[in-house]
């Protein structure tokens, strides 16, 4: 088995996963990208990169996309929930439905992911577990982003929750919480041109070496933003 470290990204056909998926494969990692319609990206090797079917919605999903990335390169050292939706709706303006599809999404699927790949990651002795959360999981910016904003506190949770679980184990978690970042979704919710967005390859830096950290330097969450506000 390679003692090159593996990592599993969601969403990685584009915005954030497919800029960390980049650079992450230029730092040496091999990578097992999750993507509802898996093609190779034009940069990658495919023989150190693989690419998954992976659909957050469907239960059983990253089961078997963990089962296949160990078939494929024998070991997991880290796993990327970056996949994720937003609804723009206030919390009495929505449905039932669409909290329900929000936290299917953006909470329950982080954690079946990370239970999926948890053996793995715990034979590693140095796993890491990312959650793509966001300075929505922080503070409520509007009435429009109220509905949103209740799935990503939970996703901060839940990365709090994971870090407690396997820290005994090597695992540890980290919750990023970016404001605008210049990705399709941002630039459904804000009229800022990409230049006074966050580049999602500055963010693939920052997410890179929070993953390189030895497991004495711990990183809980980890806040970025693009505009001033008062605590982010």
């Amino acid at each position: 088995m390679s003692e090159e470290r593996v990592a599993m990204i969601s969403g990685a056909s584009r915005g954030i996963g497919a800029a960390l998926a980049e650079a992450l494969a230029a730092k040496g990692w091999r990578l097992s990208l999750g993507m509802r319609r898996p093609e190779m990206p034009a940069w990658a090797d495919p023989a150190r990169v693989g690419v998954f079917a992976y659909d957050a919605v469907d239960a059983d999903a990253s089961d078997r996309w963990a089962e296949e990335t160990l078939r494929t390169f024998g070991r997991i050292d880290a796993v990327v929930a970056n996949a994720g939706i937003g609804i723009a709706k206030s919390v009495i303006e929505a449905d039932d439905a669409d909290l329900d599809g929000l936290l299917e999404v953006n909470v329950k699927a982080p954690r079946r992911l990370a239970k999926s790949a948890w053996s793995a990651l715990a034979s590693s002795g140095r796993g890491r577990v990312i959650i793509v959360a966001s300075l929505s999981g922080k503070r409520v910016k509007s009435a429009n982003s109220g509905l949103y904003a209740v799935s990503k506190f939970a996703a901060v949770a839940l990365a709090h929750a994971i870090r407690h679980t396997g820290f005994d184990l090597g695992i540890r978690a980290t919750a990023i919480c970016p404001g605008f970042v210049a990705t399709d979704m941002a630039r459904g919710l804000t009229s800022k041109p990409d230049s006074e967005m966050t580049d999602p390859r500055d963010l693939a830096r920052i997410i890179s070496t929070l993953m390189d950290l030895p497991n004495e330097a711990s990183v809980a969450e980890f806040t970025i933003n693009c505009q001033l506000e008062e605590s982010f």
